[in-house]
């Protein structure tokens, strides 16, 4: 199991807990945890609860003299309830305001904006804080990051050549547009398709529950079933109400195939979530089937507009920037989590797995099968172009468009 699941569980598990726990009982459930974890368990349950690391060795100290000394009587004496050290941040009320102002320069966009990202290190962070005045390390820095919605996300090798000049400009456009479209209570949705799976009894990465010895048989080699075929999921987030629906194609992943994926998503969640919505913020990758250099994503966005009678305004990440999209990181990675270790046998059975992901943080999802046959090598006419009712933005237009719904002739 990957560190960072096991640290999302310790705290998953804190959480729980600590309500019912005192300050004996705490630390050496954590003790508990960080021997169970093995070499770098302090380290871990540290970042995951917050306990200093002291702490933690003590409750280590504590029942290992315990194993040694069972039958001596256990001291009742606690501190009382409202000891010992207050909370930083009721110690310092002002430190979570200053940590905000540190990350929000480089989160290109307002505080409260739903597309926000910190590259400092909390090493760094710590280090101006307590050049502010503020007495914090870094582990504590992690922890108000964490509390605070932040989390750390990856580079994807996306990156061609140097980056756009106005990469970070796109990401305030892009931040500025959610947050006027949430203000107004009109959707805001993150979109993009997940990496084809095969289906059949092939190795899925990750282990899950099995009786011992007894691991579940699968393919030696990952030659692709003809029968069975791929599965493509295309993923639309709600970036409001932290919901996504996946619609699981089995031909082509195409422009048509996209928006297809985006009107089941309107019919089936977001027409209930947004019912007085006339106007959706789509956010995408630069490239793919929701490509802006793609002249048949257009026109399917027209007809996508025509059908759903929603006004679409749509911007797309710069290049090299694809992580960004919300639908990656809220939405893909937890069906990737919720899947690992297990063989994806057939459509259904991935349709299943997908619709059972959650979060502790209240993730919804739905799936479907979308088993119609999408044609490939369409050729848009400079005509059909010509009869698109769209409207490029004044910065980057090739990025950021509106298309409006048709009048009906």
């Amino acid at each position: 199991m990957q560190a960072a699941t096991v640290i999302e569980r310790i705290r998953g598990k804190f959480r729980a807990l600590d309500a019912v726990l005192d300050e004996r009982s705490r630390r050496q459930w954590a003790a508990t945890e960080a021997m169970e974890y093995g070499y770098g368990g302090v380290t871990a349950v540290a970042t995951a609860t917050g306990l200093a690391r002291d702490t933690i060795a003590a409750g280590i100290q504590e029942l290992s003299y315990r194993r040694l000394h069972p039958d001596e009587p256990v001291a009742e004496r606690l501190r009382k309830v409202g000891a010992g050290r207050k909370l930083l941040t009721q110690s310092d009320p002002t430190l979570v305001v200053a940590l905000e102002a540190l990350v929000e320069p480089l989160t290109r966009g307002d505080p409260e904006s739903p597309l926000r990202w910190t590259c400092k290190s909390t090493r760094r962070l710590a280090a101006e804080l307590t050049r502010q005045g503020h007495r914090i390390g870094y582990r504590s820095v992690a922890w108000l990051l964490h509390e605070a919605g932040y989390s750390l996300q990856a580079n994807r090798k996306t990156r061609e050549g140097n980056q756009h000049p106005d990469r970070n400009a796109q990401f305030e456009f892009i931040n500025a547009q959610a947050t006027r479209f949430q203000k107004r209570g009109q959707p805001v949705i993150s979109v993009d398709t997940k990496k084809k799976e095969l289906v059949g009894d092939f190795k899925n990465p990750g282990s899950a529950w099995h009786p011992q010895g007894k691991p579940e048989k699968v393919r030696v080699h990952d030659f692709p079933d003809k029968d069975l075929g791929k599965a493509i999921p295309y993923g639309v987030y709600d970036v409001t109400n932290n919901q996504g629906w996946v619609s699981v194609g089995i031909d082509h992943d195409t422009a048509y195939f996209a928006t297809a994926s985006i009107l089941r998503w309107w019919q089936e969640m977001g027409t209930g979530r947004f019912p007085r919505a006339h106007a959706l913020f789509i956010t995408a990758d630069g490239g793919g089937s929701n490509s802006y250099k793609t002249r048949l994503w257009k026109v399917a966005l027209q007809e996508l507009a025509n059908a759903s009678g929603l006004k679409l305004t749509v911007s797309h990440f710069p290049p090299g920037t694809s992580k960004w999209n919300k639908v990656e990181h809220r939405l893909f990675s937890f069906i990737t989590q919720n899947w690992r270790g297990k063989p994806l046998l057939s459509i259904q059975v991935i349709v299943n797995l997908i619709a059972a992901t959650r979060t502790n943080k209240g993730l919804l999802v739905k799936a479907a099968v979308d088993d119609r046959t999408y044609e490939t090598g369409i050729t848009v006419t400079d005509e059909q172009m010509d009869k698109l009712n769209i409207e490029p933005a004044i910065f980057h237009g090739e990025w950021n468009y509106t298309i409006k719904p048709q009048r009906k002739s």
